[in-house]
């Protein structure tokens, strides 16, 4: 019987150990955090904030997961930048480790119940002009909002550039880079991501 109880009195200890640990590096990076936040996210990782326009979290949206890769080493970076600009997440939402959005000029609005994997990088931006004389400009005019839709499952390691929109229930394959909009309830892969699927509707639409 003891040997039974010895690895679940370890698991439970162990798993105090990690919530400490990271109150502390949530708490770090909470004083540093510069944007104005509504609603509170649970912070399993820390979560720094940065910018000068809104970060919005509607309803319940966990940050962070354990086990899973960079819990300790990395942190969440949502960064609504230019006063103008939002990034909006909704109800039901996880997001994995390291993860990084940045609105510059317009928004990043992510849908109810979507799966976020590590590494996952979101922006409204190229943030540099590509000209040479322009590398050191960002204009407005050349960031376009990105809109993630519900149900939406981006897997680690994926890149969603600017102006795209995608779908309801699609999901995003590990490392794709994702340049244009993808259809609802479709799987998409590669650089450039492309549809290689579809998936059921279970909405019945």
């Amino acid at each position: 019987m003891i040997f039974v109880v010895l690895p679940k009195i370890k698991r439970r200890v162990t798993f105090i150990l990690i919530r400490t640990c990271q109150l502390f590096r949530v708490f770090f990076f909470r004083l540093f955090s510069t944007c104005h936040l509504d609603g509170d996210p649970v912070r399993l990782q820390p979560l720094l904030a940065s910018g000068l326009g809104r970060i919005i979290f509607t309803g319940r949206v966990v940050i962070g997961y354990y086990p899973s890769p960079g819990f300790f080493s990395s942190y969440a970076h949502i960064e609504a930048r230019g006063a103008q600009a939002k990034v909006i997440i909704d109800d039901g939402t996880k997001i994995n480790n390291n993860f990084c959005a940045i609105a510059e000029h317009t928004s990043i609005k992510i849908g109810k119940n979507s799966l976020i994997g590590t590494n996952v990088e979101i922006l409204d931006s190229d943030f540099h002009g590509l000209e040479i004389s322009e590398r050191n400009q960002s204009k407005p005019q050349w960031s376009r909002a990105v809109q993630v839709m519900d149900n939406v499952f981006i897997g680690s390691n994926a890149k969603i550039m600017k102006g795209v929109t995608i779908g309801e229930g699609a999901l995003v394959a590990n490392s794709a880079v994702v340049t244009k909009d993808v259809p609802a309830f479709s799987i998409v892969a590669g650089n450039p991501a492309r549809v290689i699927k579809m998936l059921a509707n279970e909405s019945g639409e």
